[in-house]
């Protein structure tokens, strides 16, 4: 849509950062951001309550700022710098100011919902830790990053579809970590590009693998142990989290189920392409999403009529 640009566009743009960015404009620029960049966010978007898109599109858009002041820059420097900028405009989001367009969408979600802003900082956290620490000496440094890189996103899920108790978030936290886990898995070779290693550097050493392995993508027997045992760990999680699917609405339940299958079939596939993720990253063909999607709606459909 003309005007609207994406996040590294917009910081560069003197006339984006000035312009008065009215309520109406700025719910189609968070609209607009949500449904230009991923293709199955449309799908997401379907499957939930309809009255509850914009404010899933406005959630995003401050998710896909963060995330893009992050990665999408170029200089370590300019994104904490821009970081800490869009760390303080959320915090004068939530005394009643907002000049920016996503927060200016984003203030009556956070009002209509009680969203709290803990999930929106520890997500910046998240971000400007990526930009300081690129390798993890255990699995508790793992967990600890994505208790502000991906749980923050499940629990504003939840405050979005009027759920609020510690069980439901503690579930949440164990699907959003399985999630966190199986992306990094599956895009070993792609963070190494950004000379970040998730892999715990005590489990590759147990192992007999290091980065060094990683760097010369091969996938030698020590790496493909170490990547195996990593990815029985984000199938317990993704297993711990599975019973929040039976204590929401259907239509999140089928989301969440979605979600958490879909994540599964990426470790299976790793684990059949003998963890060998440094060749080739494993997907989801576009056959596979369609099965998990039909799938879901025949659970949906038969729990409902139940």
């Amino acid at each position: 849509m003309p005007g609207f640009l994406e996040p590294a566009q917009f910081v560069r743009d003197d006339a984006s950062l000035r312009r008065s960015w009215p309520l109406d404009e700025s719910l189609a620029y968070t609209r607009w951001l949500a449904t230009h960049h991923y293709e199955n966010f449309h799908v997401v978007s379907f499957l939930l309550p309809k009255h509850l898109h914009q404010d899933f599109y406005n959630v995003y858009a401050f998710c896909r700022w963060a995330d893009d002041l992050g990665d999408e820059i170029g200089s370590t420097e300019e994104s904490l710098r821009l970081l800490a900028w869009w760390r303080e405009l959320t915090n004068e989001a939530y005394s009643g100011r907002a000049a920016h367009p996503v927060f200016t969408a984003l203030q009556p979600t956070i009002e209509r919902h009680l969203l709290p802003a803990g999930p929106f900082l520890d997500l910046i956290t998240a971000f400007e830790h990526d930009q300081r620490v690129t390798r993890y000496a255990n699995w508790d440094e793992v967990f600890d990053y994505c208790r502000y890189s991906a749980n923050p996103v499940g629990r504003l899920v939840l405050y979005l579809c009027g759920y609020r108790d510690a069980e439901r978030q503690r579930l949440s936290d164990a699907t959003c970590t399985a999630l966190q886990l199986a992306n990094f898995w599956q895009d070993v070779s792609i963070d190494w590009q950004k000379d970040r290693v998730y892999l715990p550097q005590d489990l590759l050493a147990r192992h007999g693998a290091s980065d060094d392995d990683i760097a010369a993508r091969r996938a030698t027997p020590a790496f493909r142990a170490a990547l195996r045992e990593a990815v029985g760990v984000a199938r317990e999680r993704f297993l711990e989290g599975l019973p929040l699917a039976r204590m929401v609405d259907a239509r999140l339940s089928l989301d969440l189920e979605l979600f958490s299958r879909g994540g599964l079939k990426i470790l299976d596939k790793i684990e059949r392409a003998g963890c060998d993720v440094l060749s080739g990253r494993p997907r989801i063909s576009k056959t596979e999403r369609a099965a998990l999607l039909l799938g879901g709606l025949l659970r949906w459909a038969v729990n409902r009529a139940a």
